[in-house]
């Protein structure tokens, strides 16, 4: 047997195990075949030693940990829709979470159901700095001028309720701005309260926060962030009131400001019912995610916002990693300017040493924390700053791989240190560490992923938001991953190409 006419088919075994995996995973969620059971938790009394999923920062997740004490695990997650996708994959036993979000997530998911306990009764509040007691006056009086009035009866029902949902809604009808901008901060996958629907933010908390600047003759800026940074945005400034369904704790207290209530809701426990969910074809599917309102949209957008970041970042990586490699280089060789070098090692050491997400958080919260510039900008900045380190030791090794009697001959010509770094050294070192540079390029696109929690619709946040639509994972995901893998498999093909070519100019 000729062994070498069966290698082709050995090699492709894994290609071939990976798409079988990809088929039957396509299939299973769309054949509506049987999920996990019903959910062993059937009152509060059995919460206790239960799985719970909450939303992180929610008072949902504050009254779960009192379980933790008495053997329960508590799952936190930033978004309501990934806990609904874990529970209804049998990953957790109940969700602890607002009645109406609640709601939206049973009456799309007919296998799960809300017990008719009752977990807590709770106000919702607008969060506002400690600083700004006026504008808390203000607020405070607009809230009772809606109560009066009855707007603010008027907003809630329109999202809630059968006999009257869709027929009061708010319409803006003052254009008079001259009180200036009131920038809110909220957390859009919290239907009814606050969602997007056709590429708009929407829900009571918006409609509510639009009468209020109608009534304070200001205009509305809306800042989508995570849930859990809301509260630092309002500390920090970039944001004036946070709204998002938002309750009076203790520990809230203790570092923001609150206005009166404006609703009272009540917390729920969400579980499986045992039933099977109900099974659509893979065409509806895709209608829902991306043809439905427009969703595809999201991913355009976000694409968009990823590709901008990136190109900006690199270039700023570029020209400040070349300064530092060959301002490091040129102390290592001269053995000169020690304190400079010392300076440029703690950089590379901070940049290279904490997390990107951190630094990018630390850049938009606490640098520009009272600046008003374009959170994009920010986010060239952060990562342009964070690659820059990176870029800086690619092209530092590039220069310190060229042999030393290159150098020296570069001088013994007459040429000065500069001089012969800029047509001896630098061109080769360039040459060398070019497919390098374009590699982090590519590690960079996949990094501004992060750029969804300071509001920036990327890639990421682009599918995250058709999941806070749609209640399903898989779809979603899997587009994401493939515009990302489509970009990448691109970028490495040009680099592939650049090489090949930097090899036939050697020869």
């Amino acid at each position: 047997m000729d062994l070498r006419k069966k290698t082709p088919l050995i090699k492709r075994i894994p290609v071939l195990f990976m798409l079988l995996v990809i088929a039957a995973t396509m299939f299973s969620g769309c054949s509506g075949s049987k999920g996990p059971g019903k959910s062993k938790v059937t009152c509060i009394d059995e919460l206790a030693g239960a799985v719970i999923g909450v939303q992180l920062g929610t008072t949902g997740d504050i009254y779960a940990s009192d379980y933790e004490s008495e053997g329960s695990t508590v799952e936190r997650y930033t978004k309501a829709a990934d806990a609904v996708q874990a529970l209804k994959q049998g990953k957790l036993d109940c969700i602890i979470l607002d009645k109406s979000p609640a709601e939206s997530f049973v009456d799309s998911n007919s296998d799960l159901s809300i017990l008719n306990d009752i977990f807590t009764v709770e106000e919702y509040a607008i969060c506002i700095s400690k600083d700004k007691s006026a504008l808390k006056e203000k607020v405070n009086g607009a809230i009772g001028q809606l109560k009066e009035n009855g707007k603010l009866d008027e907003i809630v029902k329109n999202y809630i309720g059968d006999d009257t949902k869709g027929k009061y809604p708010y319409v803006s009808q003052n254009n008079d701005h001259s009180g200036g901008t009131l920038t809110i901060a909220t957390n859009a996958a919290f239907e009814p309260y606050e969602y997007i629907e056709n590429g708009t933010i929407t829900g009571i908390d918006i409609d509510m926060a639009q009468a209020i600047c109608d009534i304070l003759n200001m205009e509305l800026k809306i800042e989508n962030i995570e849930f859990d940074a809301i509260i630092n945005a309002v500390q920090s400034g970039k944001a004036d009131l946070g709204i998002a369904g938002m309750t009076i704790t203790e520990d809230r207290l203790k570092s923001i400001d609150f206005t009166v209530p404006y609703t009272t809701s009540t917390q729920v426990i969400i579980v499986r019912n045992g039933t099977t969910a109900d099974s659509a074809s893979i065409q509806s599917k895709l209608y829902n995610n991306f043809v439905k309102e427009s969703r595809w949209k999201n991913i355009t957008t976000g694409l968009g916002n990823t590709l901008l970041i990136s190109l900006g970042a690199v270039l700023i990586g570029i020209v400040l990693g070349f300064f530092i490699a060959i301002g490091r280089s040129a102390c290592d060789k001269t053995q000169k300017c020690r304190f400079l070098n010392g300076i440029l090692k703690l950089y590379l050491t901070v940049i290279r040493g904490t997390p990107s997400m951190i630094q990018l958080l630390i850049i938009y919260y606490v640098v520009f924390a009272s600046s008003s510039i374009n959170k994009v900008v920010i986010a060239i900045i952060a990562f342009g700053l964070n690659s820059s380190a990176y870029i800086a030791e690619i092209v530092r090794s590039g220069i310190m791989s060229i042999d030393e009697g290159q150098f020296e001959a570069g001088r013994s010509l007459g040429f000065s240190y500069a001089q012969t770094m800029r047509y001896f050294i630098i061109p080769q070192a360039v040459k060398n560490v070019l497919p390098a540079l374009c590699n982090e390029f590519i590690v960079l696109i996949k990094e501004t992923s992060i750029s969804g929690y300071i509001g920036i619709i990327d890639l990421t946040r682009g599918g995250d938001i058709i999941r806070s639509r749609t209640y399903e994972a898989f779809l979603p995901l899997i587009a994401v991953a493939l515009v990302y893998l489509i970009i990448v498999i691109i970028l490495t093909w040009l680099v592939s190409k650049l090489e090949k070519r930097l090899k036939k100019n050697e020869r």
